[in-house]
C-alpha cells in the first residue's frame, strides 16, 4: 500500500500588523484632508450682537447673502430675477412660513434691504435676522 504524504503546515500564529497600520494611517490622513472640504454652507461673516440666540432646531428656509452679494436659498444659489419663485418653492417643500436671513457683515446695506423687501412683497412677515454672539460676554436669552 502506498502511503500519502502528509503536508505539514506552518503554524505561525503571529499576525503582521504593519500593513494594517499603514492602511489605517493612510485612511486617517485622507479623512483629515477631506473633512474640511465636506462642510456645507456658505462662508459668511455674520455681524456680532448681544441679541438672543435662535433655537438651533427651529424650522424654516435660510436665505444667505455672501460677501460678494450672492444670494442663496438653503445653500443653493438663486438669481435675483427668479428669487421669489425659488423661495416660494422651497417654502412649500419645507411646509414653513419662517425665513432666516444670514447676511455677511461686509455687504452693502441696500442689498440686504432689497432682499428683505422682496420677501415682504411675497407676504412673508416672519423674517429672522441671524447673527453671531459677541465672544467673551454673556448673551441675553442664553442659559
Amino acid at each position: 500500500m502506498r502511503r500519502r504524504k502528509v503536508r505539514k503546515y506552518n503554524a505561525y500564529s503571529d499576525i503582521n500588523i504593519a500593513n494594517l497600520v499603514d492602511v489605517v494611517l493612510v485612511l486617517l490622513i485622507i479623512f483629515m484632508i477631506s473633512a474640511p472640504l465636506l462642510q456645507s454652507g456658505i462662508e459668511i461673516d455674520l455681524p456680532k450682537t448681544r441679541a438672543a440666540i435662535i433655537d438651533s432646531e427651529a424650522e424654516g428656509v435660510v436665505v444667505s447673502i455672501d460677501a460678494k452679494g450672492g444670494i442663496y436659498i438653503n445653500d443653493v444659489w438663486a438669481r435675483l430675477d427668479n428669487f421669489e419663485g425659488a423661495l416660494d418653492e422651497e417654502m412649500r417643500a419645507k411646509n414653513t412660513s419662517m425665513v432666516y436671513l444670514r447676511a455677511d457683515s461686509t455687504i452693502a446695506y441696500g442689498t440686504a434691504i432689497q432682499v428683505i423687501g422682496r420677501i415682504k412683497e411675497m407676504g412673508i412677515d416672519a423674517i429672522s435676522l441671524v447673527t453671531s454672539p459677541i465672544e467673551g460676554k454673556e448673551t441675553k436669552g442664553k442659559k
